[in-house]
């Protein structure tokens, strides 16, 4: 089974430009605005998209996304929409009005959930709809204990399936499922890894982590990298070497 070609934007931008500063995401995993524009600054232009993610949004709200947009940088609104269809669309329809790149939902809120996503950010044509499959913090004990069946690999294809049958654009996986989603769904949709560390680094609370080149020449269209790069003593440096690390 192959994904079909997601309607509004071209394959071309779903799995990522030649440009390697493209499929890099550094994530602004801080708690405040000037600490965000602090990492910006000191990475500069070896990156070109940056993740706002819960922790940030949550502390300066929908303003620090509007000054990355108009700053030219992509925007990766990490919130991990998981409602009823309706608040999920709602959510979508301002997260598109904000100017952001990418999105995610979580898969697990079922088809309509997803199709009501996916409409609603028509409104942004280059917006990209991601799919959470299973969080990266997650191993094969905890699935039981969570009532979902099966191992994580048989999780993430069973949850990409229906995402991608709904429309979205991606899914965001760990890069140890990523060669069996290429496999078994092809190659026309993005697929983003994060949990992604460079070699001697430590994995935090990530349990299903890979290097960067792992990532990459597992089939990641973009991988997300935060501390080694926030908290590095020279961010724009760390940022370069993880893009030679990427072997693109």
């Amino acid at each position: 089974m192959h994904a079909q070609k997601p309607h509004g934007i071209p394959v071309s931008s779903i799995v990522a430009s030649d440009d390697p500063r493209q499929r890099l995401i550094v994530a602004l995993d801080v708690s405040t605005a000037a600490a965000a524009r602090k990492i910006v600054m000191a990475v500069g232009d070896a990156a070109l998209t940056y993740k706002v993610g819960m922790q940030l949004y949550t502390a300066e709200g929908p303003q620090v996304v509007r000054d990355l947009v108009a700053s030219g940088r992509r925007v990766f609104l990490d919130l991990k929409y998981h409602d009823i269809p309706s608040t999920v669309g709602a959510a979508v329809r301002e997260a598109a009005q904000l100017g952001v790149s990418m999105l995610t939902v979580h898969a697990a809120g079922g088809g309509k959930m997803l199709r009501v996503a996916v409409e609603a950010a028509r409104s942004n044509p280059q917006l990209m709809v991601l799919a959470v499959t299973v969080l990266t913090s997650i191993e094969e004990n905890d699935l039981d204990k969570i009532g979902m069946r099966g191992n994580v690999v048989d999780s993430v294809l069973r949850l990409a399936t229906i995402a991608l049958a709904e429309g979205c654009h991606g899914v965001i996986t760990s890069a140890r499922e990523v060669p069996t989603l290429r496999a078994k769904l092809g190659d026309d949709f993005a697929i983003v890894v994060p949990g992604v560390r460079p070699a001697g680094s430590g994995h935090g609370d990530q349990v299903r982590v890979a290097t960067p080149a792992e990532a990459i020449t597992a089939g990641a269209s973009y991988i997300v990298v935060g501390r080694p790069i926030t908290e590095a003593a020279d961010p724009v440096a760390e940022a370069r070497a993880i893009l030679e690390q990427m072997g693109l």
